[in-house]
Parts: structure tokens; C-alpha cells; sequence
């Protein structure tokens, strides 16, 4: 896994084929195979790669001409004609040609493109990157906004919203109403008889959504239009969820692993070779960098929310660099006065850890503050790296006497330092010695007002809130291969960067604040988010030792069973050698050598291979039941066992993970570089990985766990008197929901029937269907229908809760955790069916999943000062979901335990116990 995403290119593979399809001659390989649609595609994806400075790249595919539109209006894209039959072949091979480059070609059944295009942008704004779409598809154009652009790769065009207008006469956040009027012939959108674009527009800017349309289309003046609405409202709305671009399809790929990796050139020029394109070949090395591309700064995710405060006015800037100690001196003594100052630091990179300090911004008021150089290239170096003329540049202040003025600054209690994601500036001084405190954070701040209704970046914000547009990193650093790192920046560009940042982080500071005591929301930012900070700073600063001697064995170990498993599952073949990676070639031999049943073909015309294929075929034959064997085997060694090697820092020889703390709906950490989070914990593998994370000599490592939580906030926010009872008595919950449910002696309780209810207690939490539980049982549909009814009738309370939560999911847009975080609900009143479903099963899982959340941070937040008091010299190195790990002198251990467990279980007051579960061990694997 790479950086946290920055910039996100999404690539609409299905247009760069046609486009390519159409754009060049006929060309065949040497065995006749078309492949002018390939050498097009290719050349695109290699410019297009070597001109991005993007982090995370992914390749967006259509899988079929059915989708969910279908159901909704069987005529859409039904008159379309097949794929010309040259092409038909080229669709796997341009899949082929993006593997070839080491990037992801993601499709889904039963979803267009564009939906995962759309669903993608989603989560990289969420996750505070900006987005370009790699598309000329005016369907995409409803998603342009700020953090959000699409760039035409054959007019080498930017399509912004100024382009978007142009085209549509209305903002990008219209574009679905004025295709829902006007309809579109080519995919057989039918929209309103008589109304083009240009008539749509006027009708969309006067009413301003396409529902306040309708409902006064009576007050249209011109008949034939007025008439035309009155009878075709349907058909509008119907157009509407057709053209309506869906933001929530399952992802196949998670967003953070689309990190840009180089390609091999070898795997390139091979492909290259096998297609005949000897041309390309030549280029490959001119082409195509040899190692990924430097991230870029977080910008402009899309979403506002519903009610934006008005813009403040306008203030004039007066940006000073700082190259004297008088200057430093008076800045200092103007933060130190005000009680207050924006605070931001500029560094050679993107982990703390490692990355150098370059310069320190402040700002004192609104348009005022300075840049502090720390460590820059000296201006001559400048110039010729940036291919600028070179100018005199002052000299600056030694980087030591720099730090030893700012330090009691820093430290002062009297003097409130802003940060926007201040974990990170905390992390970068603590490496310089220096602590930051007091402090607040305008990420934190706008995450516990917002929570995910919108992204929190500090270039979003500033849009959202200050009508302001903040100065690229791409504008000071440069772009792809020509990007430079900061301390190469020219002194007068880093100031007006950098000193902004300080500047918009201040100015949001009093904006975000007072809402705070308004909206009720004190209590979450002080007593859950702020707080949290330091203690996850130190828990990234100390990261966990990593046996790598035992990695690299495991990573031979899956190797060498790799191996073993590749020659069963040929010999499986009578012998026949195939690419057990390739779909194409997989396919192929199950269906049509081993004349599998059930086979599906993608749009395609390849043979669909997914997971769930092998799964229902592994009963009938051994090859794809070692396939999945392989398949899971191949994950684990390339994600972890050789990823986490690489990720050691050989200055601690230990992992150091980095937590978000603004990214997740429900108030959950995320963890990347490495993700510590999502390391199989079920499979012996991935148990074995998990052995790999170790004590220091003369230490031990604790893990505690909460047993069931979410079930217990089930029962105490549904007040469930069966499910609270059974808590209250330390009682198998399991056993006794079989009982009560089921209606059997808890001395007849088999182990299957227990497996039954344990699936309907944790089903409950996420909305189970009667489909999903008969799926997850292997039971008949109508079965686990009535398993689930019968669940209802005994614990009537669950139900009531659930339709209680929906509704007021509906009232406000958003559900309450019992510590009054807010979850957001978007679709929750969508007319679409499975949108709004979606919604309610979010709504319904909001208050437990984030109730559990907000326990375990009450709990983090509270050991340091509980372990100290006990004077225990432990330290917390992990939170993973509900479990803790610690890492404690061996003979503190126990004495670990018995806090961490006290503290954990009074994070906070339920009508059940919080009850935890905990373990002592040389390795993380043994612990838990």
C-alpha cells in the first residue's frame, strides 16, 4: 500500500476504447488478432502516465449492458447495436494492457463506468484528494466541481465547470436535471417530448431543480411546453435516475490500494512484443517513469452541506518571509500578544518520521502572517531546478537558533497554536524536539460539525467556507517528472504557500469554532477528537517492532507453496500449462477444457472468474478450489508479507503506521502505510502475519479486546430486556438468542443452531436481508426469512429501534451516537429503492458502529494518564477496530492488564457491561 491518496486519476477505459476503435486504421498482430483499439489504448494510458503527477491511478471498465438502469426502464441502451466484431476480441486485451502497467482495470457486474467512476471520486474526496477523470463523456460532467475536474485526452482539454456550463448551460450540480428534461438519444434516455438542452437549461436556472419544475409546470406560459411537462413528469423522473450517476456501486478494488506503482518494463515490453508493436517498445523508457510519482497536496473534495454560511469578506493578504531575528522576534512577541496563531509546517515529504523540516508558517490575524525558512536550496540551485532565472535570495536563519526561538512559543501554555491536521505538524516538531500545546485543529473541528457530509481538506474547506481558492502545491513544486520538493521551492513562492496555509487555517478557526456551542457539539470535539491527538501522534512515533527475519521467511514459505499449489492446480489440468493470474486463461480451462457448469461471460466475452464463481464451483472440482487457495495465498505474500518488509523503518526497525482521524462516516480510525487493519485474522496465514509483529527484548505485548460490543450497544440502545439480561449474566448471548428465538432448551443447543442465531445477532447491526442470511447459512431463502422474523417476535425492541432510527435519519439527514456524534445519511430519502435501502441500513448501523468508535477513543484517550498513575511505563501501539495493543515491561505486564482492562471497561455507562478481553505474549498473534 502507498500514501494516502492525494490525486486520484480515474480512467474511463470504455471511452479510451472507442475512441481509439475509431480513431485509428485497421491493425492486426501476427495471428491476425485486431489491435488497433490495443496500440490505441496503449498510447494513451502511456502518455497519460507519464504526464500525471497522480498517486493513485485506476483504469474504469464497463462489465455488461445490463445494469440496474435496465430494471428501472428496460428500453435504456437497448437499441444500441453490438461491439463491432473487430473489437470484440480487443476488450480483454486492453484489460491485459493495463495490467501491463501495473494498474488496476476494475469492473462490476450490473453497474456502468461511470458508477464506479463516480462512487470512486466520492471516496477520494472523502479521503481529502482531488480527482481528475480521464473522460470526454458528458454523462461524467455531473460529477466536475471543485476537487473533481475531467480532462478530453484527445483535445487534451480541461473540463471544468466554466466547460460544463458551456456545454449544458447550467452548473455541473444541475447537469442531471437538465438530461432528465432533454433525455438522450443515444442511450435511449427518453426525457421530456419538444425540450432540447438550451430549453432545459432556461427551465432549470428559472425553477431551479427539476422537482420544483414539475410540481409548477402548470404556471408555464407556453402551452406545448407546459403540456408536454404536465404529461411526461413521469418519464422526467425516470429519466433522471437513469442519467443519475450512482456514488455508492461496491467497490471490487479498495480506493487505497489504486497507489501507483512503477511498472516493470520487462512485463511492458513483453506485451508490447506479444501485440507487435514494435513502434511502442522503443518508447517505453522515454515514456514511462521509473519510479511513482511524488504525492501531491490534498485539494477540493465536492459535497457542501446543506446549509453553507454566507462567504466572510474579502481581506487583503500582507505575506512576510522571515530571514532576520528581529523579524522572528516581532513575530513571536505579535503570536505570544494575540493569544492565539496559525500554525503549519512545509517538509521534503509526507511522513513525519522521515521527511525534513523546510519551513514554519504563522499567522496572527486574517491576510497576516509569515513564512520562516528552515532549510532551503540556495537560489542559483533554484532557478536551474525549477528552469526559472536565478535571483539573489537572502540569507536565512540558522535552522538551530530558528527552532530555539520558536520553541517556548510553541510550548506556551497562554498561546492557542491552529493547525489544520495538526497530528502532523505535532509529529514533524516532535522530531525537531519541540512540543505543540495548547492547540486546536480546523480538520477536527470541521469533522466534528460535518462529520462525512463533505470532505475535510484544507483546500475544500477554504472554498466551502471563505470563497477562496488556495495556491496549488502543483503551482510552487511543479508536476510529474519535473516536481521538486519544497526546500527547492524559490523563497518567494514557499512564503505566499506556505504563509497561506496559516493564514485560511486561522480564518476557518473562526468560523468553525463558535459553532461548536451552537450546533451542540462541544462535547464531541473536546472530549473525543482533540483529545485524541497526542495520543495517537505517540502511538505513530513509537510503532511496533516487526520481526523482519520472520517475515521474509513467510514471504519464502508462501513462495514455495505458491509453487506447490500452481503445479496441483496444472497437474488438475492434465497437465496443461496456464497463467494462473490471467481470467482469460482461467476461464478458458474451466469452462471450456473441464466443461465447468454455470459459466457466465462478462460483456466482454470473457469468462467470468471472481471469488463467488470458484466458490460455487470448488464443491465440484479441485482446480478452483486450490485456485482460491492460490489466489489467497498470492494476496497475502504481495500485501503483506513482502509490503511490510519494505515499510520497516531502518531507523527503529519498526512499522509506523499513520491513523486518519477525519476520514471515516461513523468516527472509526483508519489506518494506512502500512493498513494494520485489514490483516486476515481468520485464515492461519494470516494469523501467521500477525506473529510476525513482536516485543522488544525484556518485553511483552497486550492485547485487549472489547467482547461484543456492538451487540451490547444493540441492547442498550434498542433496550432489548432479553439481550440485556443475558449480558447482565455473563450468558452465551449466542446460545441464549437460539434458545429464545428458536424456542430450544440452552441444554439443546447444538453448535449449528448456535452458529444460526450468532449470524442474526451480527446480521441484525447491518440490516440483513433474508437473501444475505440464507447466503451466509447455506439455507433456503425462505428459511432464513422466517429465522429473521422469528428473531423480530422475540425481541420486538429491535424493530422499534430500527424504524425509530430511519425516522429520524429522514427528519434531520443524519443519526446521533450516545455521545452525540453525528452520522451522516445521504440518500435517505432517495426515490430510488435501493439507494434509500442502503441509506437505512447505514442509519440503522450509525449510532452502534459509532458508539463503539467513541468508546475505544474515551478509552485511548484516558490510558496514558491511567498507566502513569499506576506508575506502569507501557504504551499503547495499536488500535485495530475494538482491540488495543500495548507493549509493556514483562514484569508490568499483569499490571497492564488490570488497567487497560479498567479503564477500557468504564470508557463508558451502559445498561450492560462493557466486558474485555485480554492477553500477554511475545507476539501480536499470541496475544490476541
Amino acid at each position: 500500500m502507498g500514501e494516502a491518496p492525494r490525486h486520484v486519476t480515474l480512467i474511463d477505459g470504455s471511452g479510451f476504447i472507442f475512441r481509439a476503435f475509431h480513431g485509428l486504421p485497421p491493425m492486426t498482430r501476427a495471428d491476425g488478432t485486431p489491435v488497433n483499439a490495443v496500440y490505441g489504448f496503449t498510447t494513451m494510458l502511456m502518455k497519460l502516465l507519464a504526464d500525471s503527477s497522480s498517486d493513485h491511478v485506476a483504469v474504469i471498465f464497463d462489465s455488461s449492458r445490463k445494469t440496474f438502469r435496465s430494471a428501472i426502464y428496460p428500453e435504456y441502451k437497448a437499441h444500441r447495436p453490438p461491439a463491432p466484431e473487430e473489437l470484440v476480441p480487443q476488450f480483454p486485451l486492453v484489460r491485459e494492457a493495463t495490467r501491463a502497467f501495473d494498474l488496476p482495470a476494475i469492473e462490476l457486474e450490473g453497474f456502468e463506468a461511470d458508477d464506479l467512476i463516480a462512487t470512486y471520486a466520492r471516496l477520494a474526496v472523502e479521503a481529502g484528494a482531488r480527482v481528475t477523470i480521464v473522460s470526454s463523456d458528458k454523462d461524467l460532467m455531473q460529477l466536475v466541481g471543485p476537487g473533481v475536474e475531467m480532462i478530453d485526452p484527445m483535445k487534451n482539454r480541461t473540463i471544468g465547470e466554466a466547460e460544463v456550463r458551456e456545454k449544458f448551460g447550467v452548473s455541473p450540480d444541475k447537469v442531471v436535471d437538465v438530461q432528465a428534461l432533454c433525455g438522450d438519444s443515444s442511450d435511449n434516455v427518453p426525457g421530456v417530448p419538444g425540450i432540447g438542452v438550451k430549453t432545459a437549461a432556461q427551465l432549470i436556472e428559472e425553477y431551479g431543480d427539476l422537482d420544483t419544475l414539475l410540481a409548477r409546470a402548470s404556471e408555464i406560459k407556453q402551452p406545448k411546453r407546459r403540456e408536454s411537462l404536465i404529461a411526461n413528469a413521469d418519464l422526467a423522473r425516470i429519466s433522471r435516475e437513469l442519467v443519475r450517476l450512482r456514488t455508492d456501486a461496491p467497490v471490487p478494488v479498495p480506493l487505497s490500494e489504486l497507489d501507483v506503482k512503477p511498472p516493470a518494463p520487462e512485463k511492458l515490453a513483453a506485451f508490447c512484443a506479444a501485440q507487435g508493436f514494435r513502434s511502442l517498445m522503443g518508447r517505453l523508457n522515454a515514456k514511462i517513469p521509473t519510479a511513482a510519482p511524488t504525492a501531491t497536496r490534498a485539494v477540493l473534495p465536492t459535497e457542501a452541506p446543506a446549509e453553507a454560511p454566507s462567504l466572510p469578506p474579502k481581506v487583503e493578504t500582507a505575506y512576510e518571509l522571515v530571514t532576520d531575528l528581529a523579524a522572528l522576534e516581532n513575530w513571536i512577541a505579535l503570536a505570544t500578544g494575540g493569544g492565539l496563531v496559525g500554525f503549519d509546517t512545509e517538509t521534503t515529504g509526507l511522513d513525519p518520521l522521515r521527511a525534513r523540516l523546510v519551513g514554519v508558517s504563522l499567522a496572527v490575524a486574517p491576510g497576516r502572517a509569515c513564512y520562516i525558512p528552515v532549510l532551503h536550496a540556495p537560489a542559483q540551485a533554484q532557478g536551474d531546478l525549477l528552469g526559472g532565472p536565478s535571483t539573489d535570495a537572502p540569507q536565512i536563519i540558522p535552522a538551530a537558533e530558528t527552532l530555539a526561538r520558536l520553541k517556548p512559543l510553541l510550548a506556551d501554555p497562554s498561546v492557542l497554536k491552529v493547525g489544520h491536521n495538526i497530528k502532523y505538524d505535532m509529529q514533524v516538531m516532535a522530531m525537531q524536539g519541540l512540543a505543540v500545546e495548547p492547540f486546536d485543529d480546523t480538520m477536527l473541528l470541521s469533522y466534528a460539525l460535518d462529520g462525512a457530509s463533505h470532505g475535510h481538506g484544507l483546500d475544500e474547506l477554504c472554498l466551502l467556507h471563505l470563497g477562496h481558492a488556495n495556491i496549488p502545491f502543483s503551482e510552487v513544486c511543479g508536476s510529474g517528472r519535473n516536481q521538486v520538493t519544497f526546500d527547492r521551492v524559490p523563497l518567494d513562492k514557499a512564503r505566499d504557500y506556505a504563509a497561506e496555509d496559516a493564514d485560511m487555517t486561522l480564518r476557518l478557526h473562526a468560523l468553525l469554532k463558535p459553532r461548536l456551542l451552537s450546533e451542540r457539539m462541544v462535547s464531541v470535539y473536546e472530549t473525543l477528537e482533540r483529545p485524541l491527538v497526542p495520543v495517537i501522534a505517540a502511538m505513530e512515533r513509537d510503532g511496533i517492532k516487526v520481526d523482519r527475519a520472520q517475515l521474509m521467511a513467510l514471504s519464502e514459505d508462501f513462495g514455495r507453496r505458491l509453487t506447490e499449489l500452481e503445479t496441483e492446480v496444472i497437474a488438475l489440468n492434465n497437465g496443461e500449462a496456464f497463467n494462473l493470474g490471467s481470467p482469460q486463461q482461467l476461464g478458458k480451462v474451466l469452462f471450456e477444457t473441464l466443461n465447468l457448469p454455470g459459466g457466465k461471460k462478462t460483456k466482454t466475452g470473457q469468462w467470468a472468474t471472481g471469488a463467488d464463481v470458484l466458490e460455487e464451483l470448488a464443491p465440484l472440482h479441485a482446480l478452483p478450489a486450490r485456485l482460491l487457495d492460490w489466489r489467497q495465498l498470492s494476496k497475502l505474500k504481495g500485501t503483506y508479507t513482502d509490503a511490510l518488509v519494505a515499510q520497516i523503518n531502518p531507523a527503529t526497525g519498526r512499522v509506523h503506521t499513520s491513523y486518519s482521524l477525519a476520514a471515516t462516516t461513523t468516527g472509526r480510525l483508519s489506518s494506512s502505510d502500512p493498513n494494520l487493519q485489514n490483516i486476515p485474522i481468520r485464515t492461519e496465514e494470516g494469523r501467521k502475519i500477525r506473529h510476525a509483529f513482536v516485543a522488544e527484548p525484556g518485553k511483552k505485548l497486550v492485547s485487549a479486546d472489547y467482547s461484543q460490543i456492538e451487540l451490547r450497544l444493540v441492547a442498550h440502545v434498542a433496550e432489548i430486556a432479553g439481550l440485556r439480561d443475558a449480558f447482565a449474566h455473563g450468558a452465551d448471548i449466542h446460545a441464549i438468542t437460539a434458545s429464545q428465538v428458536f424456542g430450544v432448551p440452552l441444554d439443546g443447543i447444538d453448535p449449528a443452531l448456535r452458529r444460526r442465531a450468532k449470524a442474526i445477532n451480527f446480521g441484525i447491526i447491518y440490516g440483513i436481508s433474508a437473501f444475505g442470511l440464507a447466503a451466509q447459512l447455506g439455507i433456503p431463502q425462505g428459511e432464513a426469512k422466517a429465522y429473521i422474523e422469528a428473531y423480530f417476535a422475540r425481541y420486538p425492541e429491535i424493530r422499534a429501534y430500527m424504524e425509530r432510527t430511519k425516522e429520524e435519519a429522514r427528519d434531520q439527514g443524519f443519526v446521533t451516537t450516545l455521545f452525540g456524534r453525528k452520522v451522516f445519511t445521504p440518500g435517505i430519502k432517495d426515490k430510488n429503492g435501493a439507494m434509500r435501502a442502503f441509506a437505512e441500513r447505514a442509519a440503522i448501523n450509525g449510532p452502534i458502529q459509532g458508539g463503539a468508535a467513541d468508546i475505544i477513543k474515551r478509552a485511548m484517550i484516558r490510558l496514558p494518564a491511567a498507566l502513569a498513575a499506576a506508575g506502569l511505563s507501557a504504551r499503547l501501539l495499536l488500535q485495530v477496530h475494538d482491540e488495543l495493543v500495548l507493549e509493556a515491561p514483562e514484569a508490568e505486564a499483569d499490571a497492564t492488564v488490570a488497567v487497560v482492562k479498567q479503564v477500557m471497561e468504564a470508557a463508558a455507562s451502559l445498561s450492560v457491561p462493557l466486558l474485555v478481553e485480554a492477553g500477554i505474549a511475545d507476539t501480536w498473534g499470541a496475544a490476541h
